[in-house]
């Protein structure tokens, strides 16, 4: 029985990782659960997988939680940072599923791989922000890192069993978003219940928005150049709006090998969970005949900044692409809370980005500090586009 720690059980990737346990009892316990605010579905998932401890963000949720749960519960109830860690890092945890939102997932993934514990990474702040700091990390550990992401599991499916020195390109798809088509000059009038409404995937409203302006696709290019070891000049983004092709991998001999299913993202997580196995999930095989054909177009740079500006901070390295995840985060929040414009979110981020001075090696110190300080620039940024 493998043995799960859940670093963001409440959100999306946490919920389905929860329905995969449930699935397979004699595979899975789950001894540790971390949530930030959602102490309602929080309290629900604690009495039914009754980890051995379970994680909020602040005092006061943890109090509301105890509550919750009850006097009778045997669950150990910690808050802040030094709760992330220990659930992180559980003498009793046999892997750590990261799937908490943004920067914040980044300490306790890092503490967790020091621990010696097998990563399945949802997170992918944790290597746009530290890629060559965490990976060298892995090494250094001797410890996996499982991707969760579908094109990231898409990737790991398509290059396993082959020789990784023939690869000539890897093409990272992408839905496209709901804006993919609609004209630019129309993107004024987005709101963020229109951004939140994704055509093909269930996500969250942080991963939902950055869907809408292409900047997860960006962030995903970083994440994958650091977890495959390539220059960002070796991936494609590929926009493929029915979201079937998940991602695909070219060699030198002109084979492309693609891994296709629906878009559900059990199927990723399960992997990552379960590796070399695969778990009968009992998904439906995409109807192909159905669909008809699979379409696939060039994302437009120009009309997604936000995809560009992942490039130019992937390519820039050092603190700049952790300078950005924070500008973005910021930009995101402010428009999620209509504070500002959705065409401003890639102004905030290339302003910010643009009055950062990159340091060239960072240690993990200087990457919080670069965190901190593009999120205090980014909110300044915000408040005079404000006014």
């Amino acid at each position: 029985m493998k043995h799960l720690s859940i670093l963001g059980a409440t959100g999306s990737i946490g919920s389905n990782t929860l329905k995969i346990v449930e699935m397979f009892p004699e595979m899975f316990s789950v001894v540790c659960m971390t949530a930030r605010s959602n102490i309602d579905l929080f309290s629900e998932q604690i009495k039914k997988f009754c980890p051995e401890i379970a994680v909020v963000f602040n005092e006061n949720y943890a109090d509301a939680l105890k509550k919750l749960i009850g006097r009778n519960s045997k669950t150990k109830i910690m808050w802040g940072q030094s709760g992330y860690i220990e659930a992180a890092t559980c003498d009793k945890t046999d892997m750590v599923v990261s799937a908490m939102v943004g920067s914040a997932g980044l300490v306790p993934t890092v503490e967790a791989i020091k621990a010696k514990k097998n990563i399945a990474l949802a997170n992918k702040e944790t290597l746009v922000m530290a890629g060559s700091i965490v990976m060298d990390l892995v090494k250094e550990n001797g410890v996996d890192i499982f991707p969760v992401d579908s094109e990231h599991s898409a990737i790991f499916q398509c290059i396993s069993g082959h020789n990784f020195s023939e690869i000539s390109k890897i093409l990272l798809t992408a839905s496209g978003g709901p804006f993919f088509d609609l004209p630019v000059d129309e993107f004024l009038n987005i709101k963020p219940e229109d951004a939140l409404a994704h055509p093909t995937w269930e996500m969250g409203k942080k991963i939902s928005i950055d869907s809408a302006t292409m900047m997860n696709k960006g962030l995903e290019v970083i994440e994958a150049k650091h977890l495959f070891d390539v220059h960002q000049d070796f991936i494609e983004v590929v926009v493929h709006p029915e979201s079937i092709v998940h991602s695909m991998v070219a060699y030198k001999d002109g084979a492309v090998i693609a891994q296709l299913g629906i878009p559900d993202m059990k199927t990723a997580i399960a992997y990552a969970m379960s590796y070399p196995d695969r778990l009968a999930l009992n998904q439906p095989v995409p109807d192909f005949a159905e669909l008809g054909s699979l379409n696939f177009k060039k994302p437009d740079h120009n009309k997604f900044k936000c995809l560009a500006l992942a490039y130019k901070a992937c390519d820039l390295g050092g603190s700049m692409p952790a300078v950005l995840n924070a500008a973005n985060e910021a930009s995101v929040s402010a428009f999620l809370n209509n504070k500002l414009a959705f065409t401003d979110i890639p102004v905030v981020n290339e302003l910010t980005m643009n009055k950062h001075k990159i340091i060239s090696n960072p240690c993990l110190e200087d990457i919080i500090e670069a965190d901190s300080e593009g999120r205090k620039q980014a909110e300044k940024i915000i408040e005079s586009l404000e006014k």
